[in-house]
């Protein structure tokens, strides 16, 4: 992936951020998958990458890499694009961490998404289930897998030149902490949930500390996902609506812009053309301090990520309560 700007993991006014090892520039706002239905994420796609959008977030568990393979393919070519300017992530699922199971995980996200490499893949989730896991997995289906293990078949991957960058999501300091020395590549990023009800204050400084850039998924309290329980809708809170319409701006925008100046990368999910443009449109304004301290009320230290993984444990268990 190729850039003329530069910017290192704690520059919140740059539209990209530098990763550590290679150096390569991971565009700030990318286009989220998860939960877009098939037969319709195609078109969204599409959609996003003729709007302006360089960078598709992705996941096998998600089940939608084929449509968005093809959809990646069609729309390169209408607008021009070579696959070094278009940077695609992707995610290891828990049924693939042995270690024989990673490379042919990874070759099947390829082969759906029609390429010859990944910007980035992660480790999607620090458990490790059976291969015949449903999802979300019951107690049966959880084994023990040493992070290290995966972890070395994942820069196995870098050494081919499958993937330039590798990482993790949803996992704790602790998580990182306890395999970080044995690594030989480090973990360039680290995906978990961020919006302002859980603003990761100790995680984000810890990544920070570790070079290790933010992708924080869930911006606008994942919405449409299916543990989010009774969670309020952050797009109708009334600090958000005071906030957008001090700066004449949509709820998501205020709530994306914030992600933004907490050092993160954004990966919002539409499908509708006038909600992806708005999503991206989020450089020519910025929160002041008002604004962030207002915001800064808001943090009730909810998750949504996790429920439905925690064989027995609480969430903060599941999180080392951080």
């Amino acid at each position: 992936m190729t850039s003329h700007s530069a910017a290192s993991c704690c520059e919140c006014g740059s539209m990209a951020l530098r990763l550590s090892g290679t150096g390569d520039m991971m565009p700030r706002v990318g286009f989220g998958t998860w939960l877009a239905q098939k037969n319709v994420v195609g078109e969204a796609v599409k959609l996003a990458i003729s709007c302006g959008y360089r960078h598709i977030d992705c996941a096998e568990i998600y089940g939608n890499e084929e449509e968005i393979g093809q959809a990646i393919a069609v729309a390169m070519a209408e607008n021009h694009l070579t696959r070094n300017q278009l940077w695609l992530t992707s995610k290891l699922w828990s049924t693939h961490h042995a270690p024989e199971d990673v490379r042919p995980a990874l070759l099947k996200t390829l082969s759906d998404l029609g390429v010859s490499y990944l910007d980035l893949y992660l480790i999607h989730f620090p458990g490790s289930f059976t291969k015949d896991a449903s999802f979300p997995p019951q107690p049966e289906h959880y084994i023990e897998i040493p992070t290290i293990d995966t972890w070395r078949e994942m820069e196995k991957l870098v050494d081919d030149g499958l993937v330039r960058n590798i990482g993790v999501s949803n996992f704790s300091c602790a998580k990182i902490e306890k395999f970080w020395d044995q690594c030989r590549i480090k973990p360039s990023v680290n995906q978990f949930e961020l919006h302002p009800m859980l603003p990761q204050a100790k995680l984000r400084e810890y990544c920070k500390l570790r070079n290790i850039c933010v992708t924080g998924y869930g911006s606008l309290l994942n919405n449409g996902s299916p543990f989010r329980g009774t969670a309020p809708n952050l797009l109708l809170n009334p600090t958000i609506l005071k906030v957008a319409a001090k700066h004449r701006r949509s709820p998501a925008q205020v709530l994306l812009r914030w992600g933004i100046q907490m050092n993160a990368i954004v990966i919002p999910k539409s499908t509708t053309r006038e909600r992806i443009i708005e999503n991206s449109q989020l450089w020519d304004f910025s929160l002041d301090n008002d604004d962030l301290g207002a915001i800064y009320c808001e943090d009730r230290h909810l998750r949504i990520a996790g429920h439905g993984f925690l064989k027995g444990r609480t969430l903060d268990e599941f999180w080392d309560y951080e």
